[in-house]
């Protein structure tokens, strides 16, 4: 399938990304976001002019499969050691202040 998709990067699309992400540009930085998107935009474009024909997806770039180490069983410390250097915690949890507001 070929989609033809036309986007159109403007001032209000580099303000409504900012507010999504919950970020905030000054003027120079929003132009240069637009410059950027504008650019990979164009990047994706040209992707589009490839013959891709016979060419299956890939989901990995390597043909390797799980090449990860085994499972080890190995010793571990006990709750009271890995609790000895914690400043503040109940026997059995580290305690941490609170972090998330609502």
């Amino acid at each position: 399938m070929n989609y033809l998709c036309v986007m159109e990067v403007n001032d209000a699309m580099v303000e409504k990304l900012a507010r999504l992400a919950s970020l905030h540009f000054d003027d120079a930085e929003k132009v240069a976001i637009k410059n950027d998107l504008e650019r990979m935009i164009g990047f994706v474009e040209k992707l589009k002019e490839l013959d891709t024909t016979g060419v299956e997806p890939l989901l990995h770039m390597s043909d390797n499969i799980n090449v990860l180490r085994e499972d080890e069983v190995k010793g571990s410390i006990t709750r009271a050691a890995g609790l000895q250097n914690a400043t503040v915690h109940d026997e059995v949890f580290f305690k941490v202040p609170k972090v998330i507001r609502k």
